[in-house]
């Protein structure tokens, strides 16, 4: 054989050299997330179209323009970037964005870069099951609906869920992730084993509840302010094949509310006398109904509404599979018994598991294929105690909504625990027992969206002057002040974090925390 030439000793060393110096981690290498940032990092995108995207949200509502749009291929890519960012005389602020469900502008950076989340997402090896089938390792850029299909697969499935499964899971658990499963499991950022995140000096760091966990519970509903999430561990259980979808309706609130309150105090996760989902919402005189309802009947349901100006619809879900087909509609005629639901309006459907989960997704296509999905949507969110939420119904829904009648939109209600959250998450709800979320998810025209954002103004003023302490959820505040207030006892543990995992305040600047 023929000796090496020297040419081919001194390739083989560079590159001996390059794999040592990017350090492949043994522990996932699908992820790396061990690596250590090239020294050369990716040039962002100049181009007008990509700037243009990156220059408005969900919400259609603002309008800001970054300067460039990186569009990474791994996390190492984001780190190196970050970290030449850092570095520079004059860095610029930086935003991830994911699938751009924020409403005001909270994933935008005027001025700084924008990092597209979504660029990685063609690799298909960013969900990872483990061998012993309790948890997948996700991309912080797939979509949960993503990973419910490739959980589905192997007859599993994560337990907590958003409404919509069209976000990133990055982008939820940034938030909080709610939904009608919340009561029960939590919200999804209580159901993650570990992250990897990239902080905002560039670190990618490997975090869990006992290995870096001051930075694991700050990015949790940290809205962006401590790292860019680039991987999450999930926790999976066997999945249902089916479920009992039922909604009752209710002419009086007090009924409503504590026939919901009774519902979630059924809450351990393995009690399977217990429901998986519980939400409520308002139907208003909109002159038609979802599909959910039996054409036959929607008429008689139109006429209650006109009666009563509100009726409030609760909104079950039973799962169950083979093992439970036989059981499942004795258990729920049990959860049933005793509740105050108007007689003759309960409403049944037996549908697939994955059918209940995505059912947005129908919503939209209809609404897309109607021109309405992309338009403005002044939405707000807010958490409410559990103590003034009859105030609230009097003042807010059969006042100020019934008098503005703005109604394009879902109007949701409904309680969680809060023992199923946890306080070391940067998350800030209100310091009741049980406290509810209110969900004003309206659309409106490119005209009159401000018509829409005064009747918000409105909500915040009433519960201000009535002395209801509400916190927002995917809050939209522009002073350090207000941000105090919604953090309340967690503010300085907040300005803290700030301090040691991003000092140059330079990540999520659309939230306007720091960069009012």
């Amino acid at each position: 054989m023929a000796a090496a030439s020297p040419s081919y000793l001194i390739v083989i060393m560079l590159l001996s050299c390059l794999m040592a110096r990017i350090g492949i981690s043994k522990s996932h290498d699908v992820f790396s997330s061990n690596l250590q940032a090239l020294d050369t990092a990716p040039e962002p995108s100049h181009d007008p179209s990509a700037i243009a995207s990156a220059s408005q949200d969900f919400g259609l509502i603002v309008k800001s323009v970054p300067q460039a749009v990186l569009f990474p291929s791994s996390p190492q890519d984001i780190a190196s970037f970050i970290q030449s960012n850092y570095n520079s005389p004059a860095p610029s602020t930086i935003a991830a964005r994911g699938n751009s469900h924020s409403i005001r502008g909270q994933a935008m950076a005027r001025n700084g870069i924008v990092v597209n989340m979504t660029s990685m997402n063609e690799n298909p090896n960013r969900i990872v099951i483990s061998p012993d089938r309790k948890y997948a390792d996700i991309g912080g850029e797939q979509l949960w609906i993503d990973v419910l299909d490739v959980t589905l697969r192997s007859g599993l499935s994560p337990v907590s869920w958003t409404d919509y499964l069209y976000l990133t899971v990055g982008g939820t658990l940034s938030n909080s992730g709610i939904s009608g499963q919340t009561f029960r499991y939590g919200p999804q950022i209580s159901n993650v084993f570990e992250m990897d995140v990239i902080t905002g000096k560039g670190d990618l760091v490997t975090c869990s509840p006992n290995s870096n966990s001051d930075l694991f519970y700050a990015a949790l509903g940290g809205l962006g302010q401590f790292g860019i999430i680039t991987r999450a561990r999930i926790p999976l259980e066997p999945a249902p094949k089916r479920v009992k979808w039922i909604r009752m309706l209710y002419s009086n609130f007090t009924a409503f509310s504590k026939d919901q309150e009774l519902l979630i105090s059924k809450n351990e996760r393995d009690d399977n006398n217990a429901l998986n989902y519980v939400e409520g919402s308002l139907l208003l005189n909109q002159g038609s109904l979802d599909g959910f309802f039996p054409p036959q009947d929607q008429p008689k349901i139109i006429t209650f509404i006109s009666e009563f100006g509100i009726i409030y619809s609760l909104e079950i879900v039973k799962h169950y599979d083979d093992q439970t087909n036989a059981t499942v509609e004795k258990d729920l005629q049990q959860l049933l018994k005793g509740l105050s639901y108007f007689p003759g309006f309960l409403f049944e459907k037996d549908v697939e598991y994955i059918e209940f989960l995505n059912r947005v997704r129908s919503e939209e296509l209809v609404l897309r294929s109607k021109g309405l999905w992309e338009v403005p949507h002044p939405w707000l969110n807010l958490f409410i105690p559990k103590s003034r939420m009859a105030d609230f119904n009097d003042g807010v829904f059969k006042d100020i909504v019934l008098q503005r009648n703005l109604t394009t939109g879902p109007l949701l209600v409904y309680p969680m625990n809060r023992n199923k959250w946890d306080d070391r998450m940067s998350a800030s709800i209100p310091d009741e027992e049980i406290f509810y979320t209110v969900g004003f998810l309206l659309a409106s025209g490119f005209d009159n969206w401000q018509t829409y954002d005064d009747q918000n103004m409105a909500v915040l003023q009433f519960c201000q002057n009535a002395g209801i302490e509400v916190k927002q959820y995917l809050p939209d505040y522009t002073t350090k002040d207000d941000w105090s207030r919604h953090f309340g006892p967690k503010w300085n543990a907040f300005q803290q974090k700030k301090q040691q995992f991003d000092p140059k305040f330079l990540l999520s600047p659309g939230q306007s925390i720091f960069n009012s």
